[in-house]
């Protein structure tokens, strides 16, 4: 039977104290019942491949939890430069973590997808999503050291639809951070607002 072990619906001015911030952005606040997330500008995950750059800026709101869960939230995403994107993520380290989100690409579909980063190296697993739709739920469960990641429209009966499983290594054990992020790789003006984050386990 699932239990919630931590339900934040962002009702009051004030943020959970089990939450934290990493990189925290210059922009936010908490109002109508939503957390609403302006990134500063060059903000973003991202680790070697392909690319050859490393940076580990993006801001990220986090607890600590242990054992097997389920991670979920909704994000309204409103984006000004290419790349923009706000999700989920888990994290060990900056060698060690998952994102997944949608990603503004302003002349292409933009792209829904999925980051995972072992041993400092990232993937990038992505397919075409809507430009019409500018929101999304976002789940992440954790089975050991899989990760089972899913997205579903907001309202939508239906069950979550599986984006990719993946093995995340754990280097030290113990708890992983685990919650909301977002990033602006090229420029300011985006805003992204989050209904609720939400923990449970079996």
């Amino acid at each position: 039977m699932s239990q919630i072990i931590f339900s934040e619906t962002f009702d009051k001015p004030i943020l959970d104290p089990r939450l934290h911030w990493y990189c925290p952005p210059t922009r936010w606040s908490v109002s109508r019942s939503c957390l609403m997330l302006e990134p500063d500008a060059k903000t973003d995950y991202w680790q070697g491949t392909h690319y050859g750059f490393r940076v580990d800026n993006g801001h990220f709101l986090y607890l600590e939890v242990e054992g097997n869960f389920i991670l979920s939230t909704k994000v309204s995403f409103f984006p000004a430069n290419q790349y923009d994107q706000a999700g989920l993520m888990v994290r060990f380290s900056p060698e060690y973590w998952i994102k997944t989100s949608v990603e503004y690409e302003p002349q292409e579909p933009n792209r829904l997808g999925s980051v995972v980063t072992n041993h400092g190296y990232s993937d990038w697993a992505t397919q075409d999503f809507p430009k019409d739709q500018n929101e999304l739920g976002f789940r992440i469960q954790r089975q050991g050291d899989d990760y089972i990641l899913s997205h579903r429209q907001p309202g939508d009966k239906k069950p979550w639809g599986q984006m990719r499983i993946a093995h995340l290594h754990n280097p030290a054990g113990g708890p992983i951070q685990c919650g909301l992020y977002a990033c602006s790789p090229i420029g300011v003006g985006f805003r992204a607002a989050f209904d609720y984050l939400k923990v449970t386990q079996e």
